[in-house]
Order: C-alpha cells, then sequence, then structure tokens
C-alpha cells in the first residue's frame, strides 16, 4: 500500500485548497467570460439588443478578461500582481464609470431622457472616435431604457456591480500576493 494520499502525491491533504495568484485570476477571467456569454445570449436568444454604452462596456469586459487572462497565464509575484492589480482596477473604473453612466440615464424622468441617435456602427464611420465617444456618452433613448431585470436590478446595475467587484478583487489579490509570496 502507497499511502492514503497515493492519488494525490502533490499534496499533503487532498481536501485542501492554496489560493494562488494565478487562480485568483483565472477565475476574474471565467467571470469575465461569463458575463459576456451572458449578455451574448440576451442579444440573441431574449433579443435585448444593446445600446452603445452596453456595447462599451462590453468591450471593458473584454479587455478585463484579456488581463485576467494574461496574469493568469504569467503568475506574477508581487511586483507583476501590483501592476496587474493596478491596470484591472484602473479598467474595472473605466467600465464603472460607463456603467454609472447608464444607470443614471436609466433613472432620468421619461421627459428629460435624450432624443434616440444614430447607432454605433454609423456614428463610427462618420465621425471621429473623440466624438464618437462623447455622444455615446452623453446616451440616447435606447440607453435609458430598462428592459430585463434580476433581482430588481437592470443589466447596467449588474454591470456596474461586477465592475466594482472585479476591480476590488485585483486589489485583493495584489494584496494577498504581497504578503504572501509563492
Amino acid at each position: 500500500m502507497r499511502g492514503r494520499n497515493a492519488l494525490f502525491p502533490f499534496r499533503r491533504d487532498p481536501m485542501t485548497f492554496r489560493l494562488t495568484s494565478r487562480r485568483a485570476y483565472a477565475l476574474g477571467f471565467l467571470i469575465c467570460l461569463g458575463l459576456l456569454g451572458f449578455a451574448l445570449y440576451l442579444q440573441h436568444y431574449e433579443q435585448q439588443d444593446p445600446c452603445p454604452l452596453c456595447i462599451l462596456q462590453r468591450i471593458v469586459f473584454i479587455v478585463l478578461a484579456v488581463v485576467f487572462l494574461i496574469a493568469a497565464l504569467h503568475g506574477p509575484g508581487r511586483l507583476g500582481s501590483a501592476i496587474y492589480g493596478s491596470a484591472l482596477f484602473v479598467v474595472a473604473a473605466v467600465g464603472a464609470t460607463l456603467a454609472a453612466r447608464h444607470v443614471w440615464l436609466q433613472h432620468l424622468p421619461p421627459r428629460q431622457v435624450p432624443e434616440c441617435g444614430p447607432g454605433l456602427e454609423y456614428l463610427l464611420k462618420k465621425l471621429p472616435l473623440g466624438q464618437v465617444l462623447e455622444k455615446v456618452f452623453k446616451g440616447s433613448g435606447e440607453c435609458a431604457e430598462v428592459g430585463w431585470r434580476f433581482l430588481s436590478l437592470s443589466i447596467a446595475e449588474w454591470s456596474l456591480l461586477w465592475f466594482i467587484v472585479l476591480g476590488l478583487s485585483a486589489v485583493l489579490i495584489a494584496a494577498y500576493v504581497a504578503r504572501h509570496p509563492a
């Protein structure tokens, strides 16, 4: 008999789980993928077409996913985790700003909702990027519509919540790595 841990020669106790920066960053990556997958489900199966602010928030989730994936593959030490944590926090803050603006537009009284404008694709063809971002950030009538809710929160409110969670988790990962070097 080779011992009770013969199936797990790399661990002393098969029931223990050691948090590593790679696992934490991989979890962030998987969360971003899940959120993007659910957004695509809502778009294609629930006919919830994204407004321009939704599209920008998706782009931010994609950037977060890419940075989380790179960090997970890299498995950084103290300095790397500080850099990844800072980058992820800044990107998540940009996403939270977009989502907060979106939430604000959704809570405007009907008379103050901006008029619907041209779609994002048209704006990108006709205007410079700076003007496109300015018009999208101002919002339009379609950005003020709430078509889906879960636990009484709209998609924009859930996005805001997840941007905050992901940004703070990136900072916590960096702090954990600083205190528990590999």
